[in-house]
C-alpha cells in the first residue's frame, strides 16, 4: 500500500495549490513518503521540494483511504493519503514546477475547482473544519467517485 502526504497552505483567506498537467486538476502539494519516514516529516519535505517553502507549524488534519476499483477485473489499488495544514509559510513558492503550476486561490474555489471529489471534501475540510477528518474514497480507474464514508474526531467538545 502506497502511502501520500501532502500539505494545505491557508493564509490570507488563500490556499496554495498545485495544477497538475495531466488532468489539469489542482491538488494540494505532496507526495510519496519514503521508508520509515514519519507522515509529518513528509509532509513538510514533499511542500518544501514542491513549492521551495517551508510550511509554518503544519498539523494533521485527515487520514484517509484511497481505493480505485478497475470494473472489469475486480483488482483494486489502495493507499493512504495524510493530509496537514499550515496558515503561513516562508519563502517565495515557485510559480512552475515539473510537478505543475502553483497557483493561490480564494478559499471558495475549492467548492468548484476541477480536482479529485475526495480531495474536495478532504481540503475543505482541512482548512475549515475542527478536529480531523477521516475517510475512504473508492473511484473508477477514471477518478469518478462511486462512494465516500467520512468520519471526525474532536480532542475536547466540538467548537
Amino acid at each position: 500500500m502506497q502511502r501520500i502526504a501532502n500539505l494545505i497552505v491557508l493564509k490570507d483567506h488563500q490556499v496554495l495549490l498545485l495544477k497538475k498537467p495531466r488532468r489539469n486538476w489542482y491538488v494540494a502539494p505532496g507526495g510519496k513518503m519514503e521508508s520509515g519516514e514519519s507522515i509529518y516529516n513528509a509532509a513538510i519535505r514533499e511542500f518544501k521540494e514542491e513549492t521551495n517553502t517551508i510550511p509554518i507549524e503544519p498539523h494533521l488534519k485527515g487520514v484517509y483511504t484511497m481505493v480505485v476499483q478497475d470494473e472489469h477485473t475486480d483488482m483494486e489499488n489502495e493507499w493512504m493519503l495524510f493530509t496537514f495544514v499550515s496558515h503561513d509559510l516562508e519563502g517565495i513558492p515557485f510559480e512552475v514546477t515539473k510537478e505543475g503550476i502553483l497557483e493561490w486561490h480564494p478559499v471558495e474555489a475549492l467548492a468548484h475547482l476541477p480536482m479529485a471529489e475526495g480531495d474536495r471534501t478532504n481540503l475543505q475540510f482541512a482548512v475549515s473544519g475542527q478536529g480531523v477528518q477521516y475517510g475512504t474514497f473508492v473511484y473508477t480507474h477514471d477518478f469518478d467517485l462511486i462512494k465516500e464514508d467520512i468520519q471526525a474526531s474532536y480532542e475536547g467538545e466540538k467548537q
